[in-house]
């Protein structure tokens, strides 16, 4: 019995070990919200990509939360052996395809032959934003594999210019724009080095209750009771399919909403439910 139980228990272990870990999340530059009076000159412009985002230290994929992505080995074992960050995208208006693919346990090869690593930041690496935007599309060139690309990086000049950008690429089926200050230094964190810019803005807030719906929602989830980092709760209770208020968000998990602005009291005005977010 003892024996049996040794053998059990080792071949437990070797299991266990052979399961990819989780890291500690990675240190990375987070964006501040646009806001007028930015110096724009000072700004290089891409599009925002409606994509997952992914961190590749050389020899490991792993999304923001330090899981690993359980991409095909051809997609990963032709990465450059330095620092990428950038999203994982198909195209625009398909978050949640792009999603469905990078995040399940066992990879399929034709699904991830529509995926694209597309980099807009070198972790770590010397030299201005600028100069690191260069040095991005060289190792792209270099590397000349078909999932890997750059993201565009253009001078935003004037506001006039950055709205006629804006709305080309909402027109287009685009997210909005993201603005990286030129002379920056890598740095982690939140910081006005980085800012979004898009016609709706989003935030996050955890899932503290469901409240029972009225009239054709009668039975099903009415809205949420969300929270926000500071405490103060709300409801969210539009941008649901029907298959969400039958089966809606679980309590303690955390969800992406849009709004158009806050109120005089700090709390998102319009806001609407856009997804779950994924660890």
């Amino acid at each position: 019995m003892a024996g049996r139980l040794r053998a059990l228990l080792c071949g437990l272990a070797l299991l266990l070990s052979a399961l990819p870990l989780r890291a500690a999340p990675p240190d990375l530059l987070l964006a501040n919200v646009y806001r007028d009076g930015i110096e724009l000159n000072q700004y290089l412009v891409s599009e925002k990509l409606d994509g997952v985002r992914a961190v590749w230290d050389g020899e490991t994929l792993r999304f923001r939360s330090g899981h690993p992505v359980n991409a095909p080995r051809w997609f990963v074992d032709a990465l450059p052996k330095l620092a990428l960050d950038g999203e994982l995208w198909i195209g625009r208006g398909q978050f949640d395809r792009t999603s469905g693919i990078v995040r399940r346990d066992f990879p399929d090869d034709a699904e991830w032959r529509q995926i694209r690593y597309m980099i807009f930041e070198l972790p770590g690496a010397p030299g201005s934003f600028a100069e690191r935007a260069v040095r991005i599309r060289e190792i792209v060139t270099a590397a000349g594999l078909p999932w890997l690309a750059e993201i565009p990086q253009i001078l935003a000049v004037d506001r006039n210019k950055l709205q006629k950008m804006l709305a080309d690429t909402v027109k287009a089926g685009g997210e909005g724009l993201m603005l990286h200050r030129a002379d920056a230094p890598y740095e982690t964190g939140r910081s006005d080095t980085l800012l979004k810019l898009k016609p709706w803005l989003d935030a996050e807030a955890l899932v503290v209750a469901h409240l029972p719906g009225k009239g054709k929602y009668t039975g099903q989830m009415g809205a949420l009771r969300v929270r926000l980092p500071d405490g103060r709760e709300f409801r969210l209770g539009t941008g649901f399919t029907d298959a969400q208020r039958r089966n809606p968000p679980p309590v303690g998990s955390t969800v992406t909403y849009r709004y158009r602005e806050l109120t005089p009291n700090g709390l998102p005005r319009f806001a609407s439910f856009l997804r779950i977010r994924q660890e």
